[in-house]
């Protein structure tokens, strides 16, 4: 079985253009997702998934000695997902943003264990969770049918949009999470100014606990 996690990232947001190399506690926000990985008790191999255009070269240079890099297209990130898939041979993979710095690793361990342990097509830990906390894992052929019939654009942008749609075709798992973790209404994601600001703010308020998802909550 080979486990793979790739991490979605780009240098064209329109709403805060570069920030997955805008620093947060000294550290570009990239490493900080990259860094919790290394927490994880299940093995894996950690890819960043970006595109070929020239304006995420420095995401490409930065992952040297980091992590392993796959350069696709960047807006049919379905297709991405899946070229990256198929390059490594991955048989399940986590999906991953490299614009959630707070990604809850206990809660990851325990999503990996539920998909792999009941056969799930496609597993989440969303709803509960912080938005930016939790994550989703999807068999090779729940990615390899996605490409497939998901033709719509949104399709194509979202890499989980065409099996939300059609939940008939897939078996679907959802992550129970712990009542002291559940707090929906928190935003710990990094999409606009204000959740950058907001991020760099935890990790002052909250160090040395803001790296785990409890510290970054309770400085909430």
């Amino acid at each position: 079985m080979n486990l793979g996690i790739i991490i979605q990232a780009r240098m064209g947001s329109t709403r805060l253009p570069g920030k997955v190399l805008m620093p947060i506690a000294g550290r570009p926000l990239l490493d900080h997702v990259l860094g919790r990985l290394k927490q994880l008790g299940r093995e894996a191999r950690v890819v960043v998934a970006t595109s070929s255009l020239d304006r995420d070269d420095p995401i490409a240079e930065h992952c040297r000695g980091l992590s392993d890099c796959y350069r696709g297209n960047e807006l049919d990130v379905l297709d991405r997902y899946f070229c990256c898939t198929e390059a490594y041979g991955f048989d399940h993979v986590v999906r991953l943003t490299a614009d959630n710095p707070f990604t809850d690793i206990d809660e990851l361990d325990r999503l990996i264990e539920l998909h792999l342990d009941t056969g799930y097509d496609y597993t989440h830990a969303f709803g509960m969770l912080p938005l930016g906390v939790g994550a989703e894992i999807f068999t090779r052929d729940a990615l390899t049918r996605s490409q497939m019939d998901g033709l719509a654009p949104h399709h194509r942008e979202h890499v989980n949009e065409y099996i939300h749609e059609n939940p008939q075709r897939f078996h679907i798992g959802i992550l129970d999470i712990p009542s002291t973790k559940r707090a929906p209404q928190l935003r710990l994601t990094v999409d606009n100014r204000e959740d950058y600001e907001r991020a760099c703010r935890l990790a002052l308020l909250a160090a040395p606990d803001w790296q785990t998802t409890a510290g970054a909550i309770a400085a909430c």
